[in-house]
């Protein structure tokens, strides 16, 4: 399993917000200026996060997005599964995915299996306020 340019972008996108704090609207450009990603691809990923519910958006001077939801309130599994579509490591593991006729036999599938339960224990269990702790202590660190 490989996470796309698009997931990781989106994780830095929401954690920029969630360190901005909850209430301040940030500019599309202010974030792209900061985590040095093209405000083109920055619109593409903010349009997913937006219909999703994730962020709101605020139009006018002071406007910009913010988040909906507390950063406790956010996994990196589900702002990871919202842009990469799935996080298993193989296509039979994917929600409505059809069982391929070798699953019952199939040794393989128990590692895949294991895999996919290890990823999904780790990035449903680290939230955006996780996130903000680790940067704090990383940017304290330097």
């Amino acid at each position: 399993m490989k996470i796309s340019t698009k997931g990781r972008y989106a994780l830095r996108l929401m954690l920029d917000l969630a360190m901005s704090g909850r209430q301040d609207c940030v500019a599309l450009k202010e974030i792209a200026a900061r985590q040095q990603i093209s405000i083109k691809y920055m619109e593409q990923i903010i349009t997913i996060l937006n219909r999703a519910g994730f962020v709101h958006s605020l139009r006018g001077p002071q406007g910009g997005y913010r988040l909906t939801r507390p950063p406790e309130g956010y996994t990196v599994g589900e702002i990871l599964r919202l842009t990469e579509g799935g996080l298993a490591p193989v296509a039979c593991l994917e929600v409505g995915a059809d069982r391929c006729p070798r699953a019952a036999h199939c040794a393989a599938l128990e590692v895949y299996e294991r895999i996919d339960r290890a990823v999904s224990e780790v990035v449903d269990s680290i939230t955006l306020a996780d996130l903000i702790r680790i940067q704090r202590e990383k940017e304290a660190a330097v």
